[in-house]
């Protein structure tokens, strides 16, 4: 009888080992569907994408800025009522200070209320010491994931506004 329920418990182990790695694949592989989104894209490109995400999550007046001379700031935009200067960072690696730094002085030079790094990425801790002290947003792959996956029709979540 101890037999049984010592083969019992191994067998329920194992089910519940599996499932825990169904789960963990099924969530990874729906979020890489997201990301993969604009792993492909240039910097222009990925630009354009994050005005588009930003315009599905209720921001209005969304405009990319000219490619050279446009002070560190890719997307200016506004949403209820507050103003928003946003730098595109899409990177293969860490985003470092310069780019709270450009966003910061980018920010000022747009007289705009907020200022945003957004990237594919994540940010180093000096990046994230600066933009605390700065007072810049910063929006991760983590966050853009978030973002894409409330956009999203299928998930019957899918915000205009938030």
């Amino acid at each position: 009888m101890m037999e049984v329920v010592s083969v019992f418990k191994i067998v329920a182990i194992i089910i519940l080992i599996v499932i825990f790695a169904a789960i963990t694949v099924w969530f990874f592989l729906r979020r890489r569907r997201f990301t993969d989104a604009f792993e492909d894209m240039d910097g222009h490109e990925f630009e354009y994408f994050c005005a588009d995400l930003l315009e599905q999550r209720g921001f209005v007046e969304v405009e990319v800025t000219r490619g050279s001379g446009d002070y560190g700031i890719d997307i200016l935009a506004e949403k209820d009522g507050v103003t928003y200067a946003v730098q595109c960072k899409r990177y293969s690696g860490p985003v470092g200070v310069e780019a709270v730094l450009r966003t910061y002085g980018g920010q000022a030079y747009y007289e705009r209320m907020v200022g945003a790094v957004m990237t594919n990425q994540y940010f180093t801790s000096p990046a994230v010491e600066a933009a605390k002290k700065l007072r810049i947003l910063l929006w991760d792959r983590g966050y853009m994931d978030a973002m894409m996956e409330e956009n999203n029709p299928r998930n019957g979540r899918h915000h205009q506004s938030s």
